[in-house]
């Protein structure tokens, strides 16, 4: 059985078209999105902590990669009243659920990489 555009997909397979599994493997596979947990993992960190580490991102994509990880309940955003304003991230239980395999992911890139290019 084939899906065309019109379908939806009733079951949780990643490999079929229309299935909104996609949505959520697009996002993990993101290499932002899986920094921003990675970087989380240890707890609540303001977006101005997140930028000084996440060397090379900008502040537009940065946002943009935390709004999406929100939306897909990976983590909370936090508004404190206090001047000047704070904004804590950090991840929900979905979202440290995610970090395990992508904190596989990025130790066997940082293995199995060499500094100089690919392996």
């Amino acid at each position: 059985m084939s899906l065309n555009a019109n379908d939806q997909c009733t079951r949780n397979d990643v490999y079929a078209a229309m299935c909104p599994c996609r949505d959520m493997l697009d996002l993990l596979a993101n290499k932002w999105s899986a920094l921003v947990i990675g970087v989380l993992e240890p707890g609540p960190q303001r977006f101005g902590q997140l930028k000084v580490r996440l060397e090379g991102v900008s502040p537009k994509v940065l946002s943009r990669t935390l709004k999406r990880l929100e939306e897909h309940h990976l983590l909370t955003r936090t508004v404190y009243a206090e001047v000047p304003a704070r904004v804590d991230y950090e991840l929900t239980e979905l979202g440290h659920s995610a970090s395990a395999p992508l904190k596989h992911l990025r130790d066997w890139v940082e293995a199995n990489v060499l500094s100089d290019g690919p392996a």
